[in-house]
């Protein structure tokens, strides 16, 4: 079989803007983001935050506070990136706008637009429902990109003989959700979905301490009682406030995600059961419940029964098929027509705000991108590195998972900007100084996102092929070679692609930063935009936003989808 090209074919333009879907993605990001400064500028001059209170005995309700915050964005994140990858797979259309569209989504510097979205929100809606709706909305943002590239990455690696025994039994788009898609793809989404909680802490914490000028958007929560105490500089709050994360991360792990990986190993390819499975003991009691069973069998299996039947009788059996465009509707004719007006008068009042930017600051934007992206790429690298080997001993490794996974969580979930201080007092003084800092800072923001991942695919690699490497006598490189990597490799992509963007998005607050008293900075794009965000220069911000989203969205269009069409081609589990 002749073995794929990872270089593009000359068959279609080279740059991703020149197609269709994504200029008209792009355009509309430029209306998006032009609508949400003009309505920044009308909200109101002083608002009035809550007072926090440094009590130990309020932890119990701001940690209440907080994981409810993140509960309703992990909710809409799972739902939305169900939903999106299932339409991205099934309608070849709707593929040439939603691919560019979560390209662009997850490239979008939020940190950046947290200002826009909070104030443009408070000029339409009652100012708490406004602030913890951009709360939530933030939260959402780190954590669905990459549960989306997850459920995807899974839905284009279906081994075709599975796809064959679905066409066979002419299961409907229901059946083949519920039976095969999600079952393949449960090991994945419940590692990302670790990830998702581990990094939506880091963007809690900053959507709840959030002020601008005497506009106090602070929310009550965990993230607001630590910079509180480390404000008032009470050491014993600081204790008070990272013990009670801490809790709240170990209980999860033991009530919520250990139980759910040891439920999910039902679900690996494999003829041969694992040697030493995952175990839980929250899931075992679960499991000998007398009460749980008697609620699933007259609960529960009763309702799944019925939504069944409801869905068979409204999609009758037959095999799904891939939608492709129909004619033309005089309806969406018009509703496009309408659309095209509004995004052209979007577009000139956006085009007005970029023409304020000066040619000096569009040879800073230049520059800026250039060293941003040399950090990204050496952080990439830093966090592959040691991500894969640990990755893999944890994923193939029960007992050392056991051991390591609450601590890798604890980690990932510790807001990387709370450790920024300790690696600008040892690192300043070195060569490099805040350049090297910022590489830390982004490793930090990245590389979780490789590691859960890579997990993730190292827990799904069947025990019978473990087997099969012993018995052909292979030796540690050629075990690698052959099966760890090739099957890792759709995972390492996955979780590629989140790390870029979290990089990208973790410049922000690595290039510049307010500490001791001082105001550090170095050249990038993120200082760009957060010098521009402090200073309410709305025309630089814009600038400098679309410029970034615009050389991410060329990264993942040149060279992460290529690689995905290869890990579709070529390392599908079959």
């Amino acid at each position: 079989m002749k073995r794929p090209s990872l270089f593009f074919k000359i068959e279609q333009p080279i740059l991703p803007f020149l197609k269709s879907g994504d200029m008209v993605v792009f355009l509309c990001l430029i209306v998006s983001v032009y609508i949400g400064i003009r309505l920044a500028l009308h909200a109101p001059m002083i608002i009035q935050g809550p007072r926090i209170s440094l009590s130990p005995f309020v932890l119990p309700w701001y940690a209440g506070f907080s994981i409810g915050r993140m509960t309703c964005a992990y909710l809409l994140s799972f739902v939305f990136s169900l939903v999106y990858g299932y339409m991205i797979v099934r309608n070849r259309y709707a593929q040439k706008v939603l691919i560019p569209l979560l390209d662009v989504l997850q490239s979008v510097p939020i940190l950046s637009f947290l200002p826009v979205v909070l104030l443009s929100l408070t000029t339409v809606l009652p100012q708490k429902l406004a602030v913890e709706l951009a709360s939530i909305i933030l939260i959402f943002t780190s954590q669905a990109w990459n549960m989306t590239f997850a459920w995807y990455q899974s839905l284009i690696t279906i081994p075709h003989e599975l796809d064959e025994v679905g066409s066979i039994y002419r299961f409907n788009g229901w059946m083949r959700f519920k039976t095969l898609q999600l079952p393949f793809a449960a090991i994945g989404l419940v590692w990302n979905s670790i990830m998702s909680w581990a990094g939506g802490w880091f963007f809690l914490m900053a959507a709840e301490i959030f002020t601008v000028g005497q506009r106090d958007f602070r929310l009550p929560g965990l993230g607001a009682y630590l910079h509180e105490a480390a404000s008032q500089g009470d050491m014993q709050a600081i204790v008070w406030g990272v013990g009670t994360l801490v809790l709240v991360i170990v209980a999860l792990d033991q009530l919520l995600w250990r139980p759910l990986l040891a439920w999910s190993e039902r679900f690996k390819l494999e003829m041969i059961e694992s040697e030493v499975p995952r175990t839980s003991w929250f899931y075992d009691a679960l499991r000998n419940s007398h009460i749980l069973d008697w609620f699933d069998r007259r609960c529960l299996t009763p309702f799944h029964q019925w939504l069944d039947a409801l869905l068979l009788r409204r999609f009758p059996m037959k095999e799904e098929v891939v939608r492709e465009s129909k004619g033309h509707n005089p309806v969406v004719i018009l509703l496009a027509a309408a659309g095209s007006g509004g995004l052209m008068i979007g577009i000139y009042k956006a085009a007005m705000m970029l023409a304020e930017v000066s040619a000096a600051q569009w040879v800073d934007i230049a520059l800026g991108l250039g060293a941003t992206f040399l950090r990204v790429l050496a952080s990439l690298v830093l966090a592959v590195a040691w991500t894969i080997p640990l990755g893999v001993a944890i994923g193939t490794t029960p007992r050392l998972a056991a051991l390591l996974q609450p601590l890798v969580q604890i980690a990932a979930s510790v807001p990387a900007t709370a450790l920024f201080p300790v690696f600008l007092l040892f690192m300043l003084n070195m060569p490099g100084g805040l350049s090297l800092v910022a590489v830390f800072l982004m490793l930090l923001g990245t590389q979780w996102y490789l590691l859960f991942n890579i997990i993730a695919g190292a827990s799904a690699i069947p025990q019978d092929l473990k087997y099969t490497t012993t018995l052909l006598q292979l030796g540690r490189w050629g075990r690698w070679r052959t099966l760890i990597l090739p099957s890792l490799f759709p995972y390492i992509i996955t979780g590629a692609i989140a790390a870029g963007g979290g990089a990208w998005n973790a410049s922000i607050v690595a290039e510049h930063v307010e500490f001791s008293g001082r105001t550090l900075d170095t050249v990038g794009i993120g200082s760009l935009i957060a010098k521009a965000t402090a200073t309410g220069d709305y025309p630089l911000l814009l600038a400098s936003t679309l410029t970034m989203v615009s050389v991410v969205v060329l990264i993942n269009r040149l060279i992460w989808r290529r690689l995905y069409q290869v890990a579709e081609e070529r390392y599908r589990m079959e």
